[in-house]
């Protein structure tokens, strides 16, 4: 199969100069997002781009580098370190001294991946994913965009003319464009806005001018490991306790981003590396950030949409992307950049790509042939894209003792219950699903596992 001819492009058609341009794009889309969740949470901006970087090469060890992922800051677990922090404060700590014993729960998050990871390993991938059919993993992914959205909006009315700038440069970009205009919309609709805003003295330098060219990107006192020199056992366990069971809805969104990027890639990414794979790679990312103070990392959306956008599926691209973020770990200067990046622009270059992220959804529905007139099927999408929806704009979480879960962990946690528990759950895992067509046109042999019959009735049989 040509891939150039089906839209699809390479290291081998790119060249070296154009995959760097697409390792900025790549780490553009995901810098907003990342560089958020230690705002919002008082960790270190330095150390999250550090091990965003780090963590996604751990990730491309762990699948074999062949996953063209990104791994950037969780926003799933923001109500589990202001939780601690808060309590924390009660007992008397520093909010950075209760942040710590936080971490040291995300790190005990991050190893509750591997557990899952031997499950599927152990059971097989067939068995196990039959609690995650597409009925479950695709208003979950639809969930994710949606949820996102809001703050795109909120960031595109600090100046809708800035942002609708960048919305048009990316579809006219990539509707239009040819060559590697057409590969690279994102970080054209990033400069051509951020260009503008400057022109219009919408943009404020004073911190570029102040910021240093070099520094180091985490302090050992903020990090996890200064907690044992005076520890706080109790407070600790209670840490754990408060943050580990949130793993069980990032995992879950962990197995609908994997979907996604296999759909967008039209590779079977759950079969070829494995999802065991896949979800070590997260949990050891996860686990190492959190030992340095960082945010536990997950898979990104953003940068899924990006290959939806561009058709760059080589992994080779997010791996230069990751060693630019921890190349620039290391300069503030170009932190106080990227900072100084009008908030318009942000939201109108996020609001394509967490629209991007819903529309994987839908087509991960539509591929997999999931039957809405099917009541069982329309009343598990239905309460997942309700409670993931309705609790992010409600009440934000639900509580339950001191576990707090967002509205896209309650959701997961529903839905998979309801598929296990409902009558008629005939999904039945094949090398088809999460799309693996593009590996078998190019005549790629996939694990015996997915080859062979799991059951004796034809239902079964795929």
């Amino acid at each position: 199969m040509d891939l150039k001819q089906e839209g699809i492009y390479d290291a081998s058609t790119l060249g070296s100069g154009k995959m760097l341009v697409l390792g900025f794009q790549h780490m553009f889309a995901m810098f907003g997002a990342t560089v958020l969740v230690p705002i919002l949470t008082g960790l270190s901006v330095s150390a999250t781009l550090l091990f965003a970087g780090i963590g996604t090469l751990i990730f491309h060890l762990f699948t074999k580098f062949k996953v063209p992922a990104f791994l950037g800051s969780s926003f799933a677990f923001l109500g589990g370190y202001a939780a601690v922090k808060s309590f924390g404060v009660e007992l008397g700590m520093t909010e950075s001294v209760a942040l710590t014993y936080a971490c040291i729960g995300v790190f005990c998050a991050g190893l509750l991946y591997f557990v899952l990871a031997a499950l599927f390993k152990f059971y097989g991938v067939r068995r196990t994913m039959r609690f995650f059919p597409p009925v479950v993993t695709g208003p979950i992914i639809i969930s994710i965009g949606l949820i996102l959205s809001s703050s795109a909006i909120n960031n595109c009315q600090a100046n809708w003319w800035i942002a609708l700038l960048a919305i048009a440069i990316i579809v006219v970009c990539n509707i239009f464009g040819k060559g590697m205009i057409k590969i690279i919309p994102i970080i054209l609709g990033v400069i051509g806005s951020y260009v503008v805003a400057a022109c219009f003295g919408q943009v404020d330098w004073t911190n570029l001018k102040e910021a240093a060219w070099f520094g180091m990107p985490f302090q050992m006192e903020n990090t996890a490991f200064a907690v044992f020199k005076n520890p706080d056992w109790s407070f600790m366990w209670t840490a754990i306790i408060a943050i580990v069971p949130i793993a069980f809805a990032t995992m879950i969104e962990h197995i609908g981003d994997v979907c996604a990027i296999s759909s967008t890639c039209e590779r079977n990414f759950i079969a070829d590396p494995g999802l065991h794979r896949t979800l070590m790679g997260d949990g050891a990312a996860t686990a190492l950030a959190a030992l340095f103070g960082a945010p536990a990392n997950t898979t990104y959306g953003e940068n899924t949409g990006v290959l939806n956008l561009t058709r760059v599926f080589d992994p080779k691209v997010v791996r230069i992307a990751a060693c630019l973020a921890i190349i620039f770990s290391f300069c503030p200067k170009f932190a106080a950049l990227i900072y100084a990046m009008p908030t318009a622009t942000v939201g109108g270059v996020s609001l394509v790509l967490y629209g991007m992220i819903s529309a994987v959804g839908v087509r991960n529905l539509v591929e997999n042939k999931v039957d809405f007139t099917n009541n069982r099927n329309v009343l598990i999408a239905a309460l997942i894209l309700v409670l993931a929806i309705g609790i992010n704009y409600g009440p934000g979480s639900i509580t339950f003792g001191k576990v707090s879960l967002s509205g896209l962990a309650v959701a997961a946690l529903v839905g998979i219950i309801l598929n296990a528990v409902l009558p008629g759950n005939d999904f039945h895992f094949t090398s088809d699903y999460a799309s693996g067509k593009r590996a078998e046109a190019e005549g790629k042999d996939l694990p015996e596992e997915f080859r062979k019959p799991l059951h004796d009735d034809p239902k079964y049989n795929g």
